[in-house]
């Protein structure tokens, strides 16, 4: 370090016994002429150089590593009895560049780079950026979306206030403040103009229906009521052909789960349908969504980004809820309570109303289809489809660990690598598959039963 030290500093010297602002003057074009004449000595040195915004920008932010270097020959060499000392008279001091601009850092700069260079060599001198520079850290703009979405109805003025649609969002829980601030949420509105006026309005559209039942599901979220300080809403699903609300549920958390819990319910109750038409919503884009649907042979769709009216059929359902349900005095004791109260709506009054469009009984047009609607046998099996997944990897001694607690696999898997579906939020039944094939249930390990096992077969 002192070799390269010294092979820098002739560059350095020069400046050392003058000031700095000398040093910046005398190759300053300024002090030439003023007014057609010389200037006085004593005046030229006396003035100083401003550079403009745009030379600090190219000069100041990005050195490059000549610069750097000769920096850090000149603490070798100049006078003060400590590195501390010495690295505060640097920063008095003018630095010439390969093209001859003058440079000044102040001490902070030239005691990283310092650290940099005696800690990790050369090659640390240049900065780098981060490695997920440019990328959100802690909420997606998706997830920024999917909540102005959901506040937008709250908003009735032409104008969209974006604070108040981020407090709005804070205060029912759609966003955390802890995950996003204020200048944060507006930078995302502007740069993915998330509250641009939706071209899709504008898109030309085609009134379609399904020929059959079951051919296609929309399904979709709906803010709810208040229970408990705590806001529900409902998911459900609709058939496209029929109109048959599928099944509907109001949960209070908008999750994976319960998602896959209203899934489960809607297929045993109306049968698989051949695709399902969803949102670009986080529940409905997650990996349990997607193992579930390709696991019964039901195609998983995506609307367009901003698309609601591709939905309209599970949106206009949503209005009729707000319209003809919401507005009774409901109980609202418990979430129970409500959604007793949905399902006997449901079927006792929208599914069995004439439909003007169909002019007759969603469950009427329904059963219609009956004999080309796919059901599910209620069985364990069965259930199995709609279990969370898990891969794992057998020892020598045919176990494997799993939840905290080790299992045995029904036959013998030594040294290969299974799937393993279970029950969510409930320690249970695991089941083995082997390369999509199910091996049957693995059992937890009871280490002294097979210690005696193994004493009978060698008596």
């Amino acid at each position: 370090m002192d070799g390269l030290f010294h092979s820098l500093v002739p560059a350095v010297r020069p400046n050392c016994g003058r000031t700095s602002d000398e040093s910046v003057k005398r190759t300053s074009p300024n002090n030439a002429t003023r007014r057609g004449r010389v200037e006085p000595r004593s005046h030229r040195f006396s003035l100083k150089h401003s550079p403009s915004p745009l030379e600090r920008s190219q000069s100041v932010k990005r050195p490059s590593i000549y610069v750097k270097m000769k920096v850090l020959g000149a603490i070798e060499v100049v006078e003060g009895k400590t590195r501390h000392e010495r690295i505060h008279n640097v920063a008095t001091m003018t630095f010439l560049d390969e093209e001859g601009a003058p440079h000044r850092f102040t001490w902070r700069t030239i005691q990283t780079w310092y650290y940099r260079y005696k800690n990790h060599g050369v090659t640390a001198m240049n900065n780098t950026s981060r490695a997920d520079k440019g990328q959100a850290r802690k909420v997606t703009p998706e997830e920024v979306l999917e909540a102005i979405n959901s506040a937008l109805p709250h908003f009735h003025q032409k104008r969209l206030n974006k604070s108040a649609i981020y407090r709005f969002c804070i205060e029912k829980g759609l966003l955390h403040s802890r995950q996003i601030a204020l200048t944060t949420f507006c930078r995302f509105v502007r740069e993915y103009e998330l509250l641009k006026e939706d071209v899709s309005e504008n898109r030309r559209r085609l009134a379609f229906s399904m020929q059959y039942a079951n051919q296609l599901w929309q399904a979709d979220t709906m803010f709810g009521p208040h229970l408990q300080r705590r806001q529900a809403k409902l998911i459900a699903f609709i058939d496209d052909a029929s109109r048959v609300l599928c099944h509907g549920e109001f949960f209070f958390d908008e999750n994976a789960d319960s998602m896959i819990q209203a899934l489960r319910a809607a297929f045993y109750k109306r049968g698989v349908p051949e695709q399902l038409l969803v949102d670009n919503g986080s529940i409905y884009c997650c990996q349990e969504i997607t193992l579930v649907c390709a696991r019964v042979g039901c195609i998983l769709r995506h609307t367009a980004v901003r698309d609601a009216a591709a939905k309209g059929k599970i949106e206009r359902f949503f209005r009729r809820v707000r319209d003809q349900f919401l507005v009774r005095n409901l109980d609202l004791s418990s979430l129970g309570q409500l959604n007793k109260q949905f399902t006997h709506w449901v079927e006792h009054e929208y599914n069995a109303s004439e439909h003007s469009t169909l002019g007759m009984k969603p469950i009427d047009r329904f059963g219609m289809d009956l004999s080309r609607i796919r059901f599910l046998s209620p069985s364990e099996d069965t259930d199995e489809l709609f279990y969370a997944e898990a891969t794992r990897t057998v020892k020598k001694d045919n176990t494997f660990s799993f939840q905290g607690h080790r299992y045995e696999t029904p036959v013998d898997l030594r040294g290969k690598k299974i799937q393993l579906r279970y029950e969510r939020h409930r320690q249970g039944t695991v089941v083995v598959y082997d390369k999509g094939r199910r091996i049957g249930q693995a059992r937890l390990l009871d280490a002294v039963a097979n210690g005696l096992a193994r004493r009978k077969e060698q008596a």
